[in-house]
């Protein structure tokens, strides 16, 4: 009986592990292991965001997504893998992290397609002036202090890789500083009632042109890294050129699809597929060109003729987004965060450094910047406050970085907590600034967690 029990426990152990004839040989996995994996993965990562996504709103006034975000880091090496790396290599071994990056990829993407149905053109015609002057201070300001701090940083082994140029390694922390975390952006101002709202449609914009933008100057930090001239010149030329394609073209290749939709009443099986076939497309074209899939998703939403057909995107597809789709995304940029090569007085003072540096060219430029155009100073404050979130936009980007040899673990680290941190004080510092007199005067519905989600994603004809 004891033989047996143990046996059993044994086998019940070994579950996790790889399986199929070529066990022995080779440790390989096979499609049934990938399936065991992922089923656990998403059931365990479900978990974690919703309790840490609960928690961050009840004490911490935090929106779903911040506290989303956090789950992520908490689920990798930083915590999790520090505490119970056997159990952790077991549940996220390296092996799976392919399935997690497809279905983060796809999720993010499917959601600034869906952040890009509600966005109100006719708010950015009329704040074109200011969108135009924040994007242009959001971008000059981050690489002006860039060029200031690099040649430092160069000089703190271990930071950068080797060779580096002061060039490349200027434009890749500009590009780092830059970001707007353009998804984490968007749900924060969809969780917040912003969405349908001139400063939501501002902040969005400017976010998405900074974003662009450093996608392209990363491009061009790849280039001089070995990756060639023509990465850049592709990732430029190609974005632009989808952009005014669908700006100029694509609506009105897309007004035959909202015709069928308001003639038919609703947004039928074929018609869906439709839709998501061309968001596959536009994702795909992003990613091929090196900018990013969230940007073809954006885009096409953007385009997409409002009214009954977006009601209806967002009634189908939305929630298993926002549910399932997204906390994928956090996780999977978690397993790659490593805090604890920070370890040091001399680094946490680097990481201090960086991080008011960072805080000092986004919220604060993006503040002169708005002002300058004309808006009041409340308005002006939020949208710094907004653009100054990073998340893990930034994520990605030096993700990108570490995985091409431009930035060492320790540098990966830093940044990885100033995106946490300007993250953080996103929400709390726009409340402070904007958000509670905007309420208080009926400007902006109550804070209500899903609800006020739900309600910012409903699309009202622009």
């Amino acid at each position: 009986m004891t033989d047996m029990l143990n046996e059993l426990l044994q086998t019940v152990g070994d579950v996790l592990g790889a399986h199929g004839p070529a066990v022995n040989a080779a440790q390989s996995y096979t499609p049934t292991d990938y399936s065991i994996h992922f089923f656990l993965q998403i059931a365990v990562i479900l978990l974690v965001c919703r309790v840490v996504g609960w928690a961050a709103k009840k004490f911490l006034g935090q929106p779903q997504v911040v506290g989303e975000m956090i789950a992520g880091v908490l689920l990798g090496p930083s915590l999790f893998g520090l505490v119970f790396p056997d159990l952790q290599a077991a549940l996220f071994p390296k092996e799976t992290r392919n399935m997690l990056y497809v279905g983060a990829q796809f999720g993010v993407g499917l959601y600034m397609f869906l952040v890009g149905t509600t966005l109100r053109l006719d708010h950015f015609q009329s704040k074109a002036k200011s969108a135009v002057a924040v994007s242009a201070a959001g971008i000059a300001a981050p690489f002006l202090f860039a060029a200031m701090i690099t040649p430092f940083l160069l000089d703190v082994p271990g930071l950068f890789t080797d060779g580096l140029g002061q060039a490349s390694a200027t434009l890749f922390m500009g590009a780092c500083i830059a970001l707007t975390a353009f998804p984490m952006l968007a749900r924060i101002i969809n969780e917040r009632g912003l969405a349908n709202t001139s400063l939501g449609t501002l902040s969005l914009t400017a976010g998405a042109f900074d974003d662009a933008v450093s996608w392209c100057v990363l491009a061009i930090v790849l280039a001089t890294f070995g990756g060639g001239p023509a990465i850049a010149l592709i990732a430029i030329i190609g974005g632009l050129g989808f952009a005014l394609f669908m700006y100029f073209v694509g609506r009105r290749l897309l007004i035959p699809l909202g015709r069928a939709v308001e003639a038919s009443g609703e947004l039928s099986h074929g018609l869906l597929a439709v839709v998501l076939m061309l968001y596959a497309m536009s994702a795909f074209f992003m990613d091929a060109v090196g900018i990013h899939a969230v940007f073809g998703g954006f885009l096409l939403g953007a385009c997409m003729p409002r009214g009954l057909l977006t009601e209806e995107i967002k009634r189908k597809i939305e929630p298993l987004t926002v549910v399932f789709l997204l906390p994928m995304f956090f996780t999977y940029s978690g397993l790659n965060t490593q805090l604890t090569t920070v370890n040091s007085l001399s680094l946490l003072a680097i990481a201090l450094g960086i991080l008011l540096v960072s805080i000092a060219a986004k919220f604060g430029a993006c503040w002169l910047a708005a002002r300058l155009a004309g808006e009041d100073n409340r308005t002006a404050l939020g949208i710094g406050a907004l653009m100054n979130a990073r998340g893990l936009m930034e994520l990605i980007i030096i993700n990108i970085g570490l995985q091409k040899g431009i930035i060492g673990p320790t540098l990966f680290a830093i940044m990885v907590l100033m995106a946490i941190v300007t993250t953080v004080m996103a929400g709390p510092l726009f409340e402070i600034v904007y958000g509670r007199k905007a309420r208080a005067a009926g400007e902006l519905g109550t804070l209500g967690g899903e609800a006020s989600h739900d309600e910012a994603l409903k699309v009202r004809p622009a």
